[in-house]
């Protein structure tokens, strides 16, 4: 598997669902995965899965002791895994940036030079898939795809692709020229792709051409909580709490959610609205509360990590997602475990399997406001949907998406 991200150090829901698949893949059992990220920290659970690190991938051939990788990179991967990769170098890739050890470094995150990163994971890729067993390839969301496809050239094994979103849905239907080129690139290469919901699917289709006989859906699931994260303490406000947790750029419709707010705080004035997370449009955002005159009510916290997530949530009485257009949408089903009554936009993937949630078109702020107010005055209502929707939530897990994907993978394999 060839992935972005992986917890804990996470930039968003790749990471998250990432995680969840390979450990509900491994629980099914006779799975050996091996996790490829660019930047791994040594901290990263890994019972399930044995994790890779492209920054550890000598491209270089350097001569070095035993003793010096060990000292090195030893609390992230084994000296005789680094000599073995040493091995199967199979170019001169001495005119690209490396350090001591013939590596080339990763920042482990989304940066500006972001598409020579990704080519330069490529290029470790093709160490990787000359030194290791395997029998097929994962490659999870557009940054691994061109991974994917040198693997897939180096072994002659199958390549599966995991559309977890397109340039489509991240752009509101502008896609950058480039990503759209390495998105298409990837699903023409692949043997099967899987996308994680029918609205990603028909996305896939339509807009790269690709046969609707090579796609399937597998939509996401959610990883069961820990008593820690269950039990995080209470901060409950007198006021209701409204929350939007998510990246605040254009896809994610925030500004749907405080024209919303703007519309309830009309009529009751008790509510506090919370748009947690960072992105290009924050800025916006709180111009756009102070226009309509609602900053006293607002807060930004900034982007939120481990058990800050479920402290937010715990002491929230109502969650939205109003995105415009979200492929999946893990963040619902989170705030759902944690008990909190959830409204979600029907252009979300998620909206396909939740029936416990109150579902209303991104744009239709009106239809939003209502479900708020009719959320935190009704306790009836609350209650009911906090009690379904973890209900619910507690069927969807991620062994039962394991086991779809393993289904694909014998169906790729002729087995």
């Amino acid at each position: 598997m060839f992935g972005w991200e992986f917890p804990p150090h996470i930039l968003g829901g790749l990471g998250t669902a990432s995680y969840g698949l390979t450990k509900g893949m491994w629980e099914c059992g006779d799975m050996d995965i091996t996790f490829v990220i660019p930047k791994p920290y040594g901290d990263e659970e890994h019972h399930f899965a044995h994790i890779v690190g492209m920054s550890q991938v000598p491209v270089c051939w350097r001569d070095v002791t035993r003793e010096y990788v060990e000292e090195r990179i030893g609390n992230v991967m084994s000296p005789d895994l680094y000599f073995r990769l040493r091995d199967h170098i199979y170019a001169d890739f001495n005119y690209i940036r490396t350090n001591d050890l013939g590596c080339i470094e990763f920042s482990g995150r989304y940066p500006d030079n972001l598409v020579e990163e990704i080519n330069n994971y490529s290029i470790c890729a093709g160490v990787v898939a000359r030194t290791l067993e395997f029998d097929i390839i994962h490659s999870h969301d557009w940054l691994t795809y061109p991974a994917g496809i040198h693997a897939k050239q180096v072994s002659g094994k199958p390549l599966v692709i995991h559309v977890h979103a397109t340039e489509f849905d991240r752009s509101r239907g502008k896609p950058n020229p480039v990503v759209f080129g390495i998105e298409k690139d990837g699903m023409t290469h692949a043997d099967h792709i899987i996308c994680v919901s029918n609205l990603t699917r028909e996305t896939v289709i339509h807009n790269y051409g690709i046969d609707p006989a090579k796609v399937t859906t597998v939509h996401n699931a959610v990883t069961p909580l820990t008593p820690e994260q269950l039990n995080v303490p209470e901060h409950k406000s007198k006021d209701k709490i409204v929350t939007f947790l998510g990246r605040i750029t254009m896809q994610k419709g925030p500004e749907y959610f405080v024209e919303a707010a703007a519309k309830v705080l009309k009529n009751n004035p008790n509510v506090r609205f919370v748009m947690a997370g960072s992105g290009d449009m924050m800025d916006k955002m709180i111009l756009l509360a102070a226009e309509r005159g609602i900053s006293d009510r607002f807060h930004f916290p900034g982007f939120q990590k481990g058990n800050q997530v479920y402290e937010m949530l715990k002491a929230s009485d109502v969650y939205i997602m109003p995105s415009v257009s979200e492929p999946f949408g893990i963040s619902p089903l989170e705030a759902m475990q944690m008990g909190v009554p959830s409204i979600i936009s029907k252009q979300s993937g998620c909206a396909e399997i939740l029936n416990n949630v109150i579902k209303t078109d991104y744009w239709d702020i009106d239809a939003m406001a209502d479900a708020i107010n009719s959320i935190v005055t009704y306790p009836a209502m609350y209650n009911q949907l906090r009690e379904d929707g973890l209900a619910e939530v507690n069927q969807i897990t991620w062994d039962k998406a394991g086991r779809k994907v393993i289904d694909i993978y014998n169906k790729v394999l002729g087995r």
